[in-house]
Formats: structure tokens, C-alpha cells, sequence
């Protein structure tokens, strides 16, 4: 049959591409079917600050020429302070970026369908044999990957998918030129990728400057609309509004303009995962979710979801006895947990309690960590519960009995 592959992949994001350049590199039939025209690609999906580091890039063997810039710095600023660390990075073109993943991914055999919306799964018998799209049209595959994002229409139906609407982050972005990236009083941000922690810029999240080259940066909002949300909050105004709020009064923006047809939006789920495969299935990617719940850097998790996964179905489909059981594809779980996004809920406990705090807390915090070494933290920002406890005051304790008793009410 044509239309008979060993893998189909829905969605043509950093996970799914990269889950199908890896199985293709196998020798593996595999398939993308991706919502978007080719001719647009990836305008609509070009929602990504492209924030990333040189372990992603090393690892899956990225090139330089999509990289906007390269970064020496990570900086922390709240209202009145911030806080330096020196550590390398790299601003993707992300748009770059994907059509590369692509381009690869057909250099080693994966078909690629534009212009393919996925609308739900074929079962036979109880058994997941493909995938429907554009309403009528249909692909057979052993093992079926989603890779659509939130909107998971194969994971939802399948009883995968178990993202929450309350835990929805919502984020928008310009790229400006003209930016004034070592004013007086500031950071300096040249080559730095700067994330800000300021209820006013971002009630209930944080915004950000990443350094895009000479005097032009990517500049955005991001927040989920919850209660913290709803605490800070100012009446009657939106994420568009806070961004635009920010450019008018910071004067590091004084003399920017935006860039033509750079104006980026987007939305991830910030929360644990549930299930994540089941028989001849897996979710990847913001399916999941499984972006960074900490500073939100999917980039290099969603790569390493769509590995797992291709490292999965491998396992899976070249036995003597191809297996593609609940319990065959739960290895997928494993990595996962293990290699994708270990100690997950240590750091959506970090989280929640970030972005609980108040203005003046997070010039507190910017005032401590200068004072801590760099292997606290390090081992608190991987997850370290005795080394995130390193960062707490007393004054923290009763927010976190509060988080606690939020948990176990869920």
C-alpha cells in the first residue's frame, strides 16, 4: 500500500520533525503530516522565542547559520536588580530552524505531507492502525506519534492527553530594532539572553530580551491567567497590552521599531504530564507537555521527547517479533521521565512558588543569589529539593504550606 508506513508522526515541530529525521536516519518508513502550507511553513508555527543552548545544538547536530546569535550570558532581573550568569547560548531563527529539521529529515527518506490537518485516529477492532486527515484521507502506520501541540487531537481521543485549561501559559513576542542593550542602570545584554521577573511587565509570569544581533532583540510576555495572575493584574488589560505597556516605558526601547512580519504567538501547557503512550502510540513534544516549567525553554526537551520516542519505536519495530503493546511503547515513559525532563515536579514546585512571589521578593531573591556559589545553583535549578530550600527565607514557608495543600486537594 502507498499509503502503509512503519511510523507516522503528526506535526512538524522541533519533536515531531526531529522523531522522524531520527527514524529515517534507521531506515525506518516514516511520515509527517503537518496542518501548514509548504509555501508558508512555518509562518503560523513560528512561535518560539528560539532560546536555546549549545547541548541541544551539539547533540542534534544543528548548524551555526540558524543561530540569530550567540549568547555569553544569562541574566535575572527583578524591578530593581539583576543578576549575571555567565553561561553560553544561542538565539535561533526558528523559523531557520525548522525548515532545517525538515530539510534533513527528507535527506534521509521521511515523506513529509503539507497542508495535512490531522483530525483523528483509525481504530480497527480496538487496535490503533493510523491516521485520518483533511477530513477523508488516511496513512496506516504500526506506531502513531502526536506532535500537534496543544491541540492534540489524537491524544485527546485516544484518552492520552490530560492538559488543563487553568494551566494554559499564553505568550507573545517582537522582534525590535533599535534597542538600546547596555543603558545606564541596566544589565548590560549584549549576547545575553535576559528573562525579567516583574509583576508589572507580567503579572503571574515573566518577560524577556533575548539578544538577536547588533542593536535588534526578541522581546515578549508571558503569564498563565490564573489566580496569581488575577492577583497582580491590572483591569481591562491584555498580554498585547502589558507587551506594548513595557516598550512605552522602559527606556531601553525609547528608539525601537518593530520588524516587519516578525510578530510572534503562542501558547504551552505548564504542568505535570499524565499518560504519555499507549498501545502503538506516543504524545511528544507540547502534547505532553514538556516544556521547561522553570524559565520555559522547550526547544531542547521537545528534541529530546521526539528521540525518545524514535528510540522507542525502534526498540518496538526491529525485534524478531515487531511489539507495539501498551507495555512495549511504555519504555517511551521511561525516557522520558528519565532523560527528557527528570525531577519534573521539583521543578513545577519551584515554579509555582516563583511566580507566587511578590515584586519586592524577587529583589530579595536577585540580592541572594549573588551571594550563593554556582553549584547551588546549579543543583537547585535542576531540581535539587535540599538546594532549592538553599533559596527559601522563612517568609516563603507559609506560601509553600499553601502549595502544598493545593496538591494534595488535586
Amino acid at each position: 500500500m502507498e499509503d502503509r508506513f512503519d511510523v507516522a508522526v503528526a506535526g512538524a515541530g522541533p519533536a515531531g520533525a526531529q522523531c522522524a529525521r531520527d527514524l529515517a536516519a534507521r531506515n525506518y518508513d516514516v511520515v509527517v503530516l503537518e496542518t501548514e502550507s509548504e509555501s508558508a511553513f512555518p509562518a503560523q508555527s513560528n512561535k518560539s522565542t528560539g532560546g536555546t543552548f549549545p547541548s541541544m545544538m551539539a547533540s542534534f547536530g544543528i548548524p551555526d547559520d540558524v543561530v540569530m546569535e550567540f549568547t555569553d550570558n544569562v541574566v535575572i532581573e527583578s524591578p530593581n536588580d539583576h543578576f549575571v550568569q555567565q553561561r553560553s547560548g544561542a538565539v535561533l531563527d526558528f523559523g531557520a530552524f525548522k525548515q532545517f529539521l525538515v530539510d534533513d529529515g527528507r535527506r534521509n527518506g521521511a515523506d513529509y505531507r503539507f497542508d495535512a490537518r490531522v483530525s483523528k485516529p483509525i481504530v480497527e477492532d480496538g487496535v490503533l492502525v493510523g491516521v485520518e486527515y483533511n477530513g477523508s484521507e488516511a496513512v496506516y502506520a504500526d506506531i502513531v506519534v502526536d506532535a500537534t501541540g496543544p491541540s492534540a487531537p489524537l491524544a485527546k481521543a485516544l484518552g492520552v492527553s490530560e492538559l488543563e485549561r487553568e494551566n494554559q501559559a499564553i505568550g507573545v513576542e517582537y522582534e525590535l530594532e533599535g534597542v538600546n542593550l547596555d543603558a545606564d542602570g541596566y544589565a548590560d545584554l549584549r549576547k545575553a539572553m535576559m528573562l525579567r521577573l516583574d509583576h508589572d511587565m507580567a503579572p503571574g509570569g515573566y518577560s524577556w530580551i533575548f539578544h538577536t544581533g547588533d542593536d535588534t532583540a526578541k522581546v515578549g510576555v508571558c503569564y498563565i491567567q490564573n489566580d496569581t495572575h488575577r492577583q497582580y493584574a491590572t483591569d481591562g488589560r491584555g498580554i498585547d497590552d502589558y507587551l506594548q505597556w513595557w516598550i512605552d516605558t522602559d527606556p531601553r526601547f525609547e528608539s525601537t521599531e518593530r520588524i516587519e512580519d516578525r510578530h510572534h504567538r503562542g501558547s504551552a501547557h505548564i504542568q505535570p504530564p499524565g499518560q504519555l503512550s499507549t498501545d502503538g502510540f506516543m504524545a511528544i513534544g507540547d502534547t505532553v507537555p514538556t516544556i521547561d516549567p522553570l524559565w520555559g525553554e522547550g526547544i531542547h526537551q521537545g528534541m529530546k521527547s521526539g528521540r525518545a520516542a524514535a528510540v522507542t519505536a525502534d526498540g518496538c519495530l526491529s525485534a524478531s517479533e515487531p511489539e507495539t503493546s501498551a507495555a512495549a511503547m511504555s519504555v517511551y515513559d521511561e525516557l522520558w521521565h528519565t532523560e527528557v525532563a527528570p525531577r519534573m515536579d521539583a521543578r513545577l514546585l519551584m515554579t509555582e512558588l516563583l511566580y507566587l512571589a511578590s515584586n519586592e521578593r524577587y529583589d530579595r531573591l536577585l540580592s541572594d543569589l549573588k551571594s550563593l556559589d554556582e553549584d547551588t545553583l546549579a543543583k537547585a535549578n535542576a531540581g535539587s529539593k535540599r538546594h532549592i530550600l538553599k533559596l527559601l527565607r522563612p517568609s516563603d514557608f507559609p506560601r509553600l504550606v499553601t502549595l502544598a495543600r493545593k496538591r494534595l486537594r488535586r
